[in-house]
């Protein structure tokens, strides 16, 4: 009988740390935390390994319907133009889940974006956070933005994550145009 009481305690809390969570700073002090929102499951679905060759960040001008990425980390404050990143994966295939964080030095005069169920921004407007599905093609995976009147010369910073890891930071400014 005393048995079957251990047995079933220990069922009982192997299912609450399942299901609630276990923190732990050593092997013998553990504790149980019930989260409000449970962990994201891992962004990379098909639980490959993802290895980074290449990121970069740059501007994107169109010449005669060709793409040109200009790798830099100075961003003309000039309506129109197209900056963003792109980050070369290592035989990463399927698709991929992204989270991108952009700081600004302050908030612009207005934010927009194509994407706003995956999209939202800190209370004080200094932050945007973006979560995309994307298949990469030969390898790359990319996003980028567009200056908008509005938008603030300064020091900004962008972070992307897969798998809640940070896979590359890029730290570049919107300069006035001389």
């Amino acid at each position: 009988m005393m048995f079957m009481k251990m047995l079933v305690a220990r069922v009982a809390l192997a299912t609450v740390c399942l299901i609630g969570g276990v923190t732990t700073t050593d092997s013998h002090h553990s504790s149980i935390v019930l989260a409000d929102n449970p962990p994201e499951t891992s962004e990379a679905e098909n639980d490959q390994e993802v290895i980074v060759n290449n990121a970069e960040f740059g501007i994107k001008r169109i010449n005669r319907g060709k793409a040109n990425f200009i790798p830099t980390t100075q961003v003309p404050l000039q309506e129109g133009y197209v900056y963003g990143w792109r980050i070369q994966l290592d035989k990463y295939q399927g698709e991929v889940k992204w989270r991108e964080v952009l700081r600004l030095p302050k908030a612009p005069e207005t934010w927009s974006t194509e994407f706003s169920e995956d999209f939202s921004i800190s209370k004080d407007g200094k932050t945007a956070t973006s979560k995309r599905s994307q298949t990469p093609v030969n390898g790359v995976i990319e996003n980028f933005w567009t200056i908008a009147p509005g938008d603030p010369v300064g020091k900004h910073q962008i972070e992307v994550y897969i798998d809640e890891r940070l896979i590359a930071t890029f730290d570049f400014e919107v300069v006035e145009e001389k």
